[in-house]
């Protein structure tokens, strides 16, 4: 079986028809973090956001799928996510915030989802995080990352937020996420959950 890089190692063009579930940042967390990506690397088209499954091929029935991930999030309550340093993922020079709180639902979701239609190998272990810089030049991490500790540093609003709802995304063109679902966390049983609109999100 093929694997995926994620977003440890950039998703670039290798990901276009692919699909991951996501929970997006509130603002005014989002603005700063979208803004502070947009500033490291300059042309990305960022969306704030939590991966809970990072991109991976999907070729079985839409409808069926999102019912899978709407009956496993029936069972998982909102919770909160924490943020705390910035680090680097070494193996793919990929500059991320960390957790502080919020890691344990994620790593759960993550292994009740990665199965059946959704089952797919990661290149590397899950690891909840939030991307703030990726697809560097070689060596060039080390110099982003002290950059984005500053403007972290310097950040005076809230550094976490509240995982209420789940998102299915398809990469649909080069930068561009379009929902597919959106999935409510601890919905009663019997809430419909249906494919999106059109509408692109990136």
């Amino acid at each position: 079986m093929p694997c995926s890089d994620g977003e440890q190692s950039g998703c670039g063009l290798k990901t276009l028809g692919w699909f991951a579930l996501v929970s997006y940042i509130p603002d005014p967390l989002a603005t700063f973090l979208d803004d502070l990506r947009r500033e490291l690397t300059p042309g990305c088209r960022p969306r704030a956001h939590v991966t809970v499954l990072p991109p991976r091929p999907h070729h079985h029935d839409l409808e069926d799928t999102v019912r899978q991930i709407a009956g496993a999030c029936r069972n998982v309550n909102p919770f909160r996510v924490e943020l705390c340093n910035m680090e680097i993922f070494e193996a793919s020079q990929v500059v991320y915030l960390g957790l502080r709180e919020g890691a344990e639902p994620l790593e759960d979701l993550y292994r009740t989802l990665n199965c059946g239609p959704l089952a797919y190998r990661e290149c590397f272990p899950y690891h909840p995080h939030i991307t703030i810089a990726q697809d560097l030049p070689a060596g060039g991490a080390a110099a982003v990352a002290a950059i984005a500790k500053k403007k972290w540093a310097g950040y005076k609003g809230p550094c976490g937020f509240e995982v209420s709802a789940l998102s299915f995304v398809q990469h649909v063109a080069p930068s561009i996420w379009m929902d597919v679902a959106v999935v409510p966390l601890g919905a009663p049983l019997g809430t419909p959950v249906g494919l999106a609109g059109d509408s692109e999100k990136v």
